[in-house]
Formats: C-alpha cells, structure tokens, sequence
C-alpha cells in the first residue's frame, strides 16, 4: 500500500565544508514506504561507491518483495515480521554483494558503508541498522535517539569509560564496530515499533550528530516542525555553522494519517484507488 498522502519524507544531503567528495548517499519510496541513508567509508572515492551500492540494491530488493509479502503477522521462529524480515535479507544481500567487489577490484578495497533504514507499513515501523548513523524520535514534545551507535566509543560509553558528553569530543568517536560491505556476513540490528500519528522520524549521518547536539536538533526540529524542507535545510545549514567538517545527510518522515494494513476483498479492490 502506497503511503503517499499519509507519511511525509524529505530527504537532504550536503557535502559539507571539509571533505572533497560527498560519500553519503539517500533514498526514499513512498510507495513501499522506505527511507534509507548511507555513509560510504574507504579510500579514494571507494566509499560512494559502497553507500551507493547499498541504497540502490535493498531499495530495489524491498521494491519487488515488500508488495508481494501477503501475510499478515510475523514469523513464529524469528518473533519478528514479514517485512522486518524481507528487510534483514535485503541488507545482508546487499553486504555479501559490496564484499565481492570489495575483494574482486583493487579500486574498491576495504571500502565499507554504514546504513540506518526505516520501513513503515501497518501503522508499524521496522528500523534497520549497521554502524554509527542515527536514528531519532520525535513523539509528542519527546525526542530521543532510537538506534544505539555501533563504534568503539559506544562500547567505551557502555563500559562506564566515557560520559556521553566526553564522547562527543573523542577522537576514537567515527571508529565504528560494525559495516555494510567489510566482512563477508553481517549482523543487522533490526527494531520494530508502532508509528503514532504526529511521529517525526529523524535519520542522519554522523555529519549531522557530530555538529550539532541532540537539544539543538530537537529545537530546529520542533521550529520547523510543519515544513519538512525547510528543517532539513536548517539541519544541514546548522551543521556547516558549526565547522561542516564531515558529508551531512538527513532524512525527516513524519506520520500524517494512519496507514493500517488492508485485508479482504472490498480493500484489495480500494487499493486500485489509493
């Protein structure tokens, strides 16, 4: 089921004012109900080349699965949904086919991509996601980092080693645990939650957490709340003030209307209509 007229995405990406080359990559579609971003890493210009691989191939993976998943419900064995699911398979597809070409061209050795993904369907949510970029919630005033960074100074944090505003100023804080396209498996943490009416839904690269703390995203967020274009432009335009020292990317989804899943024969035959 299409979700346009219920979910809101705009996406941004922005080289920022230090790097050569914009190494992240997005991706959006509204009609599977799919928001994905990510931060390619590598030399040369190696890491466009991994977060490029890995949006294209799952966006195209979800494209022709998710409409064809018929069944409502999960997996008894797994806990987890369908789509959740087809979600997990597309991105380890994905890490398996960047690590061959990873392996088989000298050009593209060692290059890696971090990844966060959101899927939308059923007034749910699945959230994918391999490395250090984000995920934020903003829910009724409330606003709080969903997925937790996979990057040493995480594990540090953890640990009790660091304060999470000692972090911030680590120089070990973009050295990340986990990546699409370095290993020849991957393990993707995958969370499912209902999605609310009014939901604002923030995905970013560490361009945008490392710039700008979590007060002042939530402020420009909330400011610019009612027009999605104009947040994510104060996001990135934040982030450059700030020393732009890295690629920034943002995606911001906000629920509009419910999109409860159809079954049965009249909402097979509303669909044509949506």
């Amino acid at each position: 089921m299409s979700l346009r007229g219920k979910v809101d995405i705009v996406a941004l990406t922005d080289r920022g004012l230090v790097r050569e080359h914009n190494e992240d990559r997005i991706g959006s579609n509204l009609d599977v109900g799919l928001a994905i971003l990510a931060d390619g890493m590598g030399g040369l210009n190696a890491g466009e080349v991994a977060s490029a691989m890995a949006v294209e191939l799952i966006s195209f993976e979800l494209a022709q699965v998710v409409p064809n998943l018929e069944v409502v419900g999960g997996d008894g064995a797994s806990g987890h949904t369908l789509e959740s699911l087809a979600v997990d398979q597309a991105v380890k597809k994905a890490n398996e086919t960047i690590y061959q070409v990873a392996q088989s061209q000298p050009q593209c050795a060692g290059m890696g991509t971090t990844l966060v993904l959101i899927l939308l369907y059923d007034n749910h949510i699945t959230i994918a996601h391999v490395g250090d970029s984000r995920l934020y919630r903003l829910r009724k005033g409330t606003f709080e980092q969903v997925t937790v960074d996979h990057s040493l100074i995480q594990e540090l944090v953890d640990r009790g080693f660091y304060t999470r505003e000692e972090a911030r100023h680590s120089a070990n804080k973009n050295i990340v645990t986990r990546a699409i396209g370095i290993a020849p498996s991957v393990e993707v943490e995958v969370q499912e939650q209902g999605a609310r009416l009014g939901d604002l839904f923030l995905m970013c690269s560490d361009g945008l957490n490392d710039m700008v703390v979590d007060d002042d995203i939530q402020r420009i967020i909330e400011l610019y709340e009612d027009d999605l274009e104009a947040a994510a432009q104060a996001l990135v335009d934040t982030a450059n003030a700030n020393g732009g020292r890295d690629n920034i990317s943002v995606i911001l989804a906000k629920v509009r209307k419910p999109f409860p899943h159809r079954t049965g024969l009249m909402d097979r035959v509303l669909r044509w209509f949506d």
